[in-house]
């Protein structure tokens, strides 16, 4: 029977496409209209002179959504909201910061305007720390709450009471959504009814069922009412529907959504979750035209354009010993190794160090963000050549200069796959990706990457010889290992 197509909205099916290759495609900052001067300025200070592909259609986008101002008066002007989905390393982060500084940069008072909720601390720590480079010297406030204060100490930089009532100290809030959720709770005067922008990064992540409580709470805590009667009712938001004479009387503050992801569902009933207004997909995970006007296979996600992938078949025995023969005799640096647990990792970790040989490092989350954000800057350093991870606590980091990226453990999900090995190749470098596979799972691993439309993976196999001489040291710091153990 022929395969039923899902019914695809159709922004989702004519989405807006942009240039996957990077470097081909660099656009001349000045070349993007509508640009504050300060920013532009900003932005050469800290050495960035073209915008990629993705930030070029964004940015404007987003400028030309809020060139209304923040209100939405008479007639009902609303922004849509937007989707983004781009490959790891093709400039995300700054294609949602550089607007949203600069819708700002006329506010007066100080309100939570724009809140960006991420998975993981260290994602939410990179991008604050993007946010406060273009906002150092504009007044404006970014606050991050991923939950390494205390309460209190976050709570006290979020608002402040004073005899009038409470003010905000914040104009942008970057949070995980534990935290973010627990402030929208117990945090008196935490008010995000002025809020006009949210923008969810790993959004694939984020709608997941352990999320999607988070993002409904934002939703309520935006349209929330003001309890006490009078004063405020002239900025009443309601809840988006059909524009009615009494709703489009009153001027509102929209609450626009930006969503942004290497992976972006194209499940339309997970995005109807979001409760989207008109949206726009800007995507760069299309399929390509041949020559002969044929198309190629479509390629549900984007791998960057530098990178190479093989995988080794092997069995389970055999995967330490070949781990140890690409540090110690091809002698690979930076590399970024991925298992799939904390407990392997750990193992993994210990049993390297017993070798000797290897200046290795683990990075997950038994470890206090301190330590991991030294490990981080050591492996950048090149103190480390070699990073064993989880995926948890590598999705969208970026690691400066990964030159390798191996999967101990091969990936079960494509979408893991994808953002391990984008760890590696980023901003049009280039990179290699080895996938260590068991005998029994090549098929499925092989049916996984097909059905995604990756077909350029090579197969490398490694003779049993190349590894003989590691295993008399490598029996030695099993011992090792087992009496550390006990």
């Amino acid at each position: 029977s022929p395969q039923v197509q899902p019914f695809l909205p159709q922004w989702l099916a004519q989405p807006k496409r942009v240039q996957k290759r990077i470097k081909d495609n660099l656009c001349p900052i000045r070349d993007v209209p509508g640009i504050h001067p300060r920013l532009l300025r900003k932005l050469q200070m800290n050495g960035i002179e073209s915008f990629f592909p993705v930030q070029a259609e964004v940015i404007p986008a987003i400028l030309q959504s809020a060139s209304n101002g923040y209100l939405m008066g008479r007639g009902g002007y609303r922004p849509k909201d937007i989707c983004v989905s781009a490959p790891t390393g093709s400039g995300k982060t700054l294609s949602f910061v550089i607007p949203i500084v600069q819708v700002l940069l006329d506010r007066v008072v100080c309100h939570v305007r724009a809140l960006v909720v991420l998975p993981t601390k260290e994602l939410a720590q990179q991008v604050s720390k993007v946010f406060n480079v273009y906002t150092d010297g504009t007044g404006l406030k970014v606050v991050l709450i991923t939950g390494q204060k205390s309460f209190a100490k976050e709570q006290e930089m979020l608002v402040q009471k004073k005899v009038t009532g409470y003010c905000s100290l914040a104009d942008i809030v970057v949070a995980t959504p534990g935290r973010l959720t627990d402030h929208i709770n117990q945090t008196p005067g935490f008010s995000l009814r002025q809020l006009r922008f949210l923008i969810v990064d790993e959004a694939d992540r984020m709608i997941d069922d352990m999320h999607q409580n988070c993002l409904n709470q934002i939703v309520k805590a935006a349209f929330q009412v003001e309890n006490h009667s009078g004063s405020n009712m002239l900025f009443q938001r309601t809840k988006p529907g059909p524009i009615t004479a009494a709703s489009s009387c009153s001027p509102q503050i929209p609450l626009q959504k930006l969503l942004f992801s290497a992976t972006l569902t194209q499940d339309p009933e997970k995005l109807q979750q979001l409760d989207l207004f008109q949206p726009r997909l800007f995507t760069s995970v299309y399929s390509e035209k041949n020559g002969d006007g044929t198309e190629t296979e479509d390629n549900k996600y984007t791998l960057p354009e530098g990178l190479s992938q093989c995988y080794v078949p092997c069995d389970l025995n055999s995967k330490p010993l070949l781990l140890l023969y690409f540090m110690l005799k091809m002698k690979f640096t930076r590399v970024l190794c991925f298992t799939n647990s904390r407990e392997a990792s750990h193992r993994l970790f210990l049993l390297v160090q017993a070798f000797g040989g290897v200046t290795v490092a683990e990075f997950s989350s038994r470890l206090p963000p301190s330590e991991r954000q030294r490990t981080m800057k050591e492996f950048e350093q090149d103190k480390i050549q070699l990073l064993i991870s989880t995926d948890a606590t590598a999705r969208g980091i970026d690691v400066k200069g990964v030159k390798y990226v191996i999967n101990y453990d091969a990936p079960q999900f494509i979408r893991t796959y994808i953002h391990r090995v984008g760890r590696t190749a980023r901003a049009g470098e280039a990179g290699v990706a080895f996938s260590l596979v068991l005998r029994i799972q090549e098929r499925r691993f092989l049916r996984m990457l097909r059905d995604a439309g990756i077909q350029d993976i090579k197969k490398q196999p490694v003779k049993g010889n190349s590894l003989k001489p590691l295993v008399q040291q490598y029996e030695g710091a099993l011992r090792k290992l087992e009496r550390t153990v006990k």
